[in-house]
């Protein structure tokens, strides 16, 4: 939904009008994070945070996509840096930057400290969103998760990839159909594409089949099988 600011007020609460009339309130820290958004990355930028973990929610197709990228310290497990993007609403770019902040006090959030942020922790910090708009910091929480399940994919540690919620593909990488469907999301439509990004497969063909089959799947909802 599209919305648009209103002028500023003396009261503490900044007002949002949407498109059909209606008004949210939005706490002055939800404004302050919309308009100086922090650790944003900028565009252009992207290369130079390859090396880092990747999370990727959402798609642009279907409303809100949030990517979160991570630098984390091997040896410390703590978050070092933390960029982000989000194609979406002041609330999803507020929470966001706002999880970003929060991963990166006091010298970084360590992974296990990183995984128990609810989304609730996001919006007390916020002081709060509209209810239509708490979808929101859920997305940051699952972007979070998807980071994190990439950097133990990179460093080997799979047997502590994340699954929940999700069907496991591959058993010997822990790679559900959630992750499969966000390679399609991002291009990837043959086989060899999505192995070149994932592995899937490779330590179990046996499981060959039902990927092809989620690609073809993922395909056709969202290229309309081109």
């Amino acid at each position: 939904m599209t919305t648009q600011a209103t002028p500023k007020t003396n009261s503490d609460e900044a007002k949002i009008r949407d498109n059909q009339g209606g008004t949210w309130l939005y706490s002055n820290t939800v404004k302050e994070h919309f308009f100086n958004p922090r650790n944003i990355l900028k565009a252009g930028e992207e290369a130079q945070y390859e090396s880092y973990s990747k999370g990727r929610v959402g798609s642009p197709a279907c409303g809100d996509e949030m990517v979160l990228w991570l630098k984390i310290d091997p040896e410390t497990e703590k978050i070092i840096d933390c960029k982000w993007q989000t194609f979406g609403c002041g609330s999803a770019i507020a929470s966001t930057s706002m999880l970003s902040v929060m991963l990166l006090e006091n010298g970084g959030m360590t992974i296990d400290a990183a995984l128990k942020i609810k989304p609730q922790d996001i919006m007390r910090r916020l002081e709060g969103l509209p209810n239509r708009k708490i979808h929101c910091s859920v997305l940051g929480d699952k972007a979070l998760q998807a980071a994190i399940n990439d950097w133990f994919r990179i460093t080997g540690k799979h047997d502590r990839v994340i699954t929940q919620g999700a069907k496991v593909i591959d058993p010997i990488l822990h790679i559900t159909d959630h992750d499969i469907e966000e390679v399609v999301l991002e291009g990837a439509k043959t086989l060899e594409e999505v192995q070149k990004k994932l592995k899937v497969g490779v330590a179990s063909p046996e499981s060959i089949p039902e990927i092809e089959q989620l690609i073809r799947f993922y395909s056709e909802k969202y290229y309309g099988g081109e």
